[in-house]
């Protein structure tokens, strides 16, 4: 919410010399952080300029011109400009100026720019020799200071209702010296969204007392009539019961003048507050909204039917939005329509609540018009709003809540501001369907106050603060309060949305900060030292972590190779995606970590070694149909909940990496190596192994991995731990990847669920180690972890490291048989072990060997 402090200053003793920056600061200690600052952008001398002589004259580029002499006041005028010009001696208080726009005569005035003079855009004014003269400054339009887009012709004040003299400075004059304070809103505080609300804050925070502009109390209100415009309200499709439109008041204002122009001071304010000027009816509409918070829709009665109806789309209906885009409703979507006399006809007027429709806009040729205050409910909006991607001014002030008496409020107050500057007529006769719901009272015992905040507020403390925001206070017994909410506060819902309204308002800096104490034997959980183990085991390995977005679609399970019948297809859809593009929930995280590598390499990483830990989901399991859905406050059953979590995907989570180009750098002690998929199968590896488990490493086939250079890890019990190799060359060519790119992704979930096995009640041994080696020619398919698994158990409990270090396939062996070399390392616990002793447990290995796989001892 931008707020300008000029408009600020006409509800609250604004102090002229107040320091934007404090009172950010003290802004965000009731919750308004800062966004931004929209400050002066102007120096140097901007002045009222009258014109004095004008001639056009033409050049042979086709362009006319205007050689102008301008008054800008005694201070800046000089006496000579160049030889076509007055000699020197001649007094001549002006100054001479090149323009090229033609919508202004001589004795206007005008707004020159004279050198030193610095616009928005750093763009410096100095005097400058063009179109054979010496032009000593700029006469500038609207768009040149920021104030508009217009730049068609220069500023003439008549024109904006000012005046002044030559040399009147013109940066005070068209409010160029204003400061504007963007503020962040939360969703659930929308009554700030306008400036009443702010000024609401302000007051309270500063003590001051405050007159709600917006109070019928002070403003006139119209009462219903029977010859109101006629409106009906007709929801065949209520979202959880509730109307989509509640009230709807409706004024009419007949006479306008279709020439009248918006006031300056009311373009101005709609600028700095981030709008841009359209009409006076249009720009009457957005003042009020911004003023008030409730927005509102003119129409032009001419262009009307004979009813205004308030219904719900049919499936399938079309309609072409203001920004001239078709779109195919939803039956959940609430419009504003109109039909003849005889129920018969009619049309769309628009999307209830977020934009409307051309075909009753108000245009220059309006003199009548209906103006529209309704009170829509917040979810039709939001979703409307987010299905369509439209988010409009109105929107944001709907779905975060609107105060519901507010529409006949804001009507009146439009309805005054057309009258008084378009000239027009109010109509007596008034519509109002429907009532604003009965205001909220909730109970609060102010001991509870102190007891969640922890700071000792008096009753009559709480009743201040609480009576500050509009609240109205009954006691109701010792210590207890009955507390009316205002009607503006639609997100106070409870006691404990009271009790932080005592804390926000009373000023978070008297709430103590005290950092608990742990709890003795507790720390991190099992779950937490597991990761983070991990991520410490591949960040020294040279991974960098990093983090995707987990949103996919199913073209990226076709670059990835999955299967159709692969279960990582089943995705959980986004009823409300950020991106049409990714309306999926990823299943594994290397669809979403492969874009970040590409990224990388696209600006120039090209030896890239990255991981991401994170969650993944799937609709794997889960029942047809949407799940439960409840409104909120109720509490569930037994039986509820259980089919709430039946309905919740499984999120399992994961760890995977890609290492792409170079593993080891190339340097003066070698070329380097790429990545290879044993880099990944032995990361994995040691991923459980310093988490204490065994896995057994098989070859297996599977997207999106090479289908001879991948493996998959088995856990003890029988549950797959993930998988690791080289990325098929297909997707590497999918993706945008480099050839041999190897990653890996396993499941933590299934690692968690296993025994720790590091727990040991042995000794470390003193003694010296025994190494044995032995080659073994064996089947080609025989995989190398089931003959390590033998050997180890043949080995007995003295093998203390079971190492492979070469593997021959050559033209020695015969056909469909492979030699592996082991490397056994020995070591009593309680002796020095002598050579015949640990050639007999390496030869016990072999011999479980050859007994189960045939093995022969390589000679």
């Amino acid at each position: 919410m931008r707020v300008p402090l000029n408009w600020l200053a006409d509800y609250v003793d604004l102090p002229a010399d107040t320091d934007p920056h404090a009172l950010a600061a003290e802004f965000a200690s009731i919750g308004l952080e800062e966004e931004d600052f929209f400050g002066p952008e102007i120096t140097g001398p901007l002045v009222v300029g009258r014109v004095l002589e004008l001639v056009k004259e033409e050049h042979s580029n086709g362009k006319t011109i205007n050689w102008c002499r301008v008054d800008v006041g005694p201070e800046h005028n000089e006496d000579l400009d160049d030889p076509k010009d007055p000699q020197p001696g001649e007094e001549r208080p002006s100054r001479g100026i090149i323009c090229g726009a033609h919508n202004f005569v001589v004795g206007d005035l005008i707004v020159a720019c004279l050198p030193g003079a610095v616009l928005p855009g750093d763009f410096q004014i100095a005097a400058r020799k063009t179109y054979g003269h010496k032009s000593d400054g700029m006469i500038c339009s609207a768009k040149e200071l920021g104030l508009g887009e217009d730049h068609d012709g220069i500023i003439v004040l008549k024109n904006l209702g000012l005046s002044g003299e030559p040399g009147d400075d013109a940066i005070a004059l068209l409010g160029l010296d204003q400061v504007t304070l963007d503020v962040n809103v939360t969703p659930d505080r929308g009554y700030q969204l306008s400036m009443r609300g702010i000024a609401r804050e302000y007051a309270q925070m500063k003590g001051q007392s405050f007159t709600g502009i917006g109070s019928p109390t002070v403003a006139e209100v119209n009462a219903p009539t029977d010859d109101g415009f006629p409106v009906v309200i007709e929801d065949s499709n209520p979202i959880d019961g509730n109307v989509g439109c509640d009230q709807f008041t409706a004024l009419q204002v007949t006479g306008l003048d279709p020439a009248a122009t918006t006031p300056f001071w009311m373009q101005r304010r709609l600028i700095a507050a981030g709008m841009r000027p359209i009409s006076l009816t249009v720009d009457v509409t957005n003042y009020v909204m911004l003023e008030l918070g409730q927005p509102l829709h003119a129409y032009d009665t001419s262009l009307l039917g004979d009813e205004i109806v308030v219904r719900r789309a049919n499936a399938g209906e079309k309609f072409t939005t203001l920004d001239d885009v078709e779109r195919t409703l939803d039956s959940e979507d609430l419009l504003i329509t109109d039909r003849g006399a005889d129920g018969q006809g009619g049309k769309i007027i628009g999307l209830a609540g977020v934009m409307g429709g051309a075909d009753v806009e108000v245009n220059d040729q309006t003199t009548d018009v209906v103006i529209e205050a309704a009170h829509f409910d917040p979810i039709s909006i939001a979703r409307t709003s987010r299905r369509y991607k439209l988010s409009s001014e109105a929107s944001r002030r709907f779905e975060r809540g609107v105060d519901p008496k507010l529409g006949p409020v804001a009507a009146r107050r439009c309805a005054d501001l057309l009258v008084e500057l378009g000239g027009g007529t109010l109509s007596p006769a008034t519509t109002q369907v429907g009532q604003a719901p009965e205001p909220t009272v909730i109970e609060l015992p102010v001991e509870r106050v102190a007891s969640l905040v922890g700071v000792q507020y008096t009753t009559a403390e709480v009743t201040g603060l609480l009576e500050g925001i509009g609240a109205t206070i009954d006691v109701i017994g010792k210590d207890r309060l009955a507390v009316t909410v205002p009607s503006w506060r639609t997100d106070i819902t409870d006691a404990v949305d009271l009790i932080e309204e005592v804390a926000r308002t009373g000023g978070y800096d008297r709430i103590p900060s005290i950092q608990p104490a742990a709890r003795a034997g507790k720390g991190l959980t099992v779950a937490q030292k597991t990761r983070r183990r991990i991520s410490n085991l591949l960040a020294a390995d040279g991974f960098t972590e990093v983090l995707s977005y987990p949103f996919t679609n199913d073209k990226r399970d076709d670059q990835l190779r999955l299967e159709a019948d692969d279960v990582r297809r089943k995705h959980v859809r986004l009823a409300n995606p950020m991106s049409e593009d990714l309306p999926l929930m990823r299943t594994n995280l290397l669809s979403t970590l492969v874009d970040l590598v590409v990224r990388n390499q696209g600006r120039g990483a090209k030896d890239v070694a990255l991981f991401e830990a994170g969650l993944v989901s799937t609709s794997a399991g889960l029942p047809e149909g949407p799940g439960p859905r409840h409104l909120p406050g109720y509490h569930p059953s037994d039986d509820e909940l259980e089919k709430i979590y039946a309905s919740v995907p499984h999120q399992p989570y994961h760890y995977a990496g890609i290492i792409s180009g170079n593993v080891e750098m190339p340097g003066v002690w070698g070329k380097g190596r790429k990545a290879e998929a044993t880099d990944v199968i032995d990361t994995v590896r040691r991923i459980a192994s310093v988490n204490g488990l065994e896995v057994t490493v098989e070859a297996d086939q599977i997207a999106p991995w090479h289908p001879g250079r991948a493996a998959k890890f088995v856990l003890a019990d029988g549950q797959v731990f993930g998988h690791a190799g080289e990325l098929h060359p297909k997707v590497c060519e999918n993706l945008g990847l480099p050839a041999r790119t190897v990653a890996f992704e396993i499941d933590l979930d299934a690692l968690l669920a296993q025994e720790d096995l590091r727990a040991w009640d042995g000794a470390l041994s003193t003694y010296p180690v025994s190494r044995q080696d032995v080659a073994l020619i064996v089947d080609a398919e025989l995989p190398t972890q089931t003959l390590a698994a033998t050997l180890r158990e043949g080995a007995g409990e003295e093998l203390e490291l079971l190492e492979t270090f070469d593997l021959y396939t050559g033209d020695q062996l015969p056909e469909g048989k492979k030699s592996l070399a082991f490397r056994l390392t020995f070591r009593a616990p309680d002796r020095t072990l002598k050579a015949d002793e640990a050639s007999a447990m390496r030869e016990a290995a072999t011999a479980l060997a050859a007994e189960r796989h045939g093995a022969e001892v390589r000679s």
